[in-house]
């Protein structure tokens, strides 16, 4: 069996587009037809080769969508032929089977515990999660990444309180979400930060209650008028050192807290004022929000299904695999917030 697929072949170059031989399923190993598939920031990075020496290529990407299982290995008992599921590079429950390898003309082609770029795809069974049959699978797709990401920083790593300030520096699809999550938890103000005008606009659809433009104001003077003293919490989603440092600033001494989610490119450093941290405040780093899958991907699947979390106003337009590279560049550039590359489409 073979299965188009977008390929990473040389960092800075188009994706190709290949068939790629399916190989047999391993113990704990899956076989998923996906539907929809997101694309982020990290995988720009990655395509672009910000991310420093890839010792893998040529291997497939896409790391969030939703699919339908179409064939499991041996000893799968989490998922079974026809569940439609998550595919998310988070690990859950289930075996954790690591890589596999396509066959490309004679070529190894790699891929990690979960692809989405692809037509057909073999995940592992610890990277899936089902879905519930109410909530659309093109929404569902972005619980695979950008969703728990945002939501899990602000819930599960900050963990403010009702009435306590948020602030999100960068209000892309991360961004975005983010301030979804501190609306969800009630905070009070929620700040957000950007340099466009459009997205600011969405953010306050998704919640936010002040708005600032970094290329107009110093964000940091700006949030002390708002809440004089420093916000209590400040998310960093824009993979910018400067705006790393600018989080740690802008929360309050003796218990305000940043966190970094975003990332920035391979080499890149932020300068850090040891003072700050004197002061009593704290900086805070997150895997991917410190999600567990089978604990908080329905709690977001309940988000969605009550309209707490809009997903709509973030997605861009559907772009076909073969426009795979335009909808990173277009990602890239801003002209898209977070694209969904529908893989029904011819």
């Amino acid at each position: 069996m073979k299965t188009l697929a977008a390929v990473l072949v040389e960092t800075g170059k188009p994706l190709v587009l290949a068939e790629l031989e399916i190989p047999p399923l391993k113990p704990g190993q899956v076989l998923v037809e996906v539907a929809f598939s997101g694309a982020c920031h990290t995988l720009v990075l990655e395509w672009r080769g910000f991310r420093g020496r890839d010792p893998y290529l040529p291997h497939c990407l896409g790391h969030e969508g939703t699919g339908i299982v179409v064939d499991v290995g041996p000893g799968v008992t989490k998922v079974k032929t026809g569940d439609r599921v998550i595919l998310s590079w988070m690990k859950g429950s289930g075996a954790d089977v690591g890589g596999t390898t396509y066959q490309w003309n004679g070529s190894n082609v790699s891929a990690g515990g979960v692809t989405t770029f692809s037509r057909y795809s073999v995940s592992s069974e610890n990277r899936l999660t089902v879905i519930p049959k109410d909530i659309p699978m093109s929404e569902a797709a972005l619980l695979g990444c950008s969703i728990p990401a945002a939501v899990g920083s602000v819930l599960n790593t900050a963990q403010p309180k009702p009435g306590q300030g948020m602030a999100v520096f960068g209000v892309g699809g991360i961004g975005l979400f983010a301030i979804a999550g501190a609306s969800i938890v009630e905070c009070r103000p929620i700040v957000a930060i950007d340099v466009r005008p459009e997205r600011l606009a969405l953010a306050k659809e998704m919640g936010a209650t002040h708005l600032i433009r970094a290329d107009e104001a110093d964000p940091v003077k700006e949030i002390n008028k708002i809440t004089p003293g420093g916000i209590d919490f400040a998310v960093d989603a824009t993979g910018r050192p400067q705006a790393m440092s600018q989080a740690l600033e802008c929360v309050r001494s003796q218990g305000g807290t940043a966190v970094i989610i975003g990332n920035a490119r391979y080499g890149e450093r932020m300068e850090l004022d040891p003072w700050q941290l004197n002061l009593g405040k704290r900086l805070l780093g997150t895997w991917g929000g410190d999600n567990q899958p089978d604990r908080d991907f329905p709690r977001y699947c309940e988000y969605l299904r009550s309209g707490k979390l809009k997903v709509k106003p973030v997605l861009s337009k559907a772009y076909r695999l073969t426009e795979v590279n335009e909808a990173l560049a277009d990602l890239e550039k801003g002209r898209a917030i977070r694209p969904l590359i529908d893989l029904s489409l011819s």
